[in-house]
């Protein structure tokens, strides 16, 4: 967890919109199960782009501006924000290797 940010509506424009580098932003929550099964996913893939992607964790319960913001409407959602826009969305459970792969097209655009 230590390379995964816990993003918050207070510092989501900071960390996310004001960022030099592409974000992905896994909306969870605690009662999710499907959130808790990319969980360990998501802390890998902080890991194995570290210098390359910003990875932050914002619990949709605490921090329903940011969520409602983008129109969450099922979790897990996860966005890859490039230069303060939405570059991608990921609606539900994906493989480690389709994410890499959406990742990977992010980073070269």
């Amino acid at each position: 967890m230590s390379n995964t940010l816990m993003l918050t509506d207070a510092s989501f424009e900071a960390e996310v919109l004001k960022s030099t580098t592409p974000v992905l932003v896994d909306f969870w929550a605690t009662w999710c199960n499907p959130c808790m099964m990319i969980a360990p996913m998501i802390d890998r893939i902080a890991v194995e782009y570290d210098g390359k992607i910003k990875v932050g964790k914002l619990d949709v319960d605490s921090n329903s501006n940011t969520a409602s913001t983008y129109q969450v409407r099922s979790i897990p959602t996860l966005m890859i924000f490039k230069d303060g826009k939405l570059a991608e969305q990921i609606v539900g459970v994906v493989t480690e290797d389709a994410l890499k792969k959406i990742i990977n097209k992010t980073l070269s655009i």
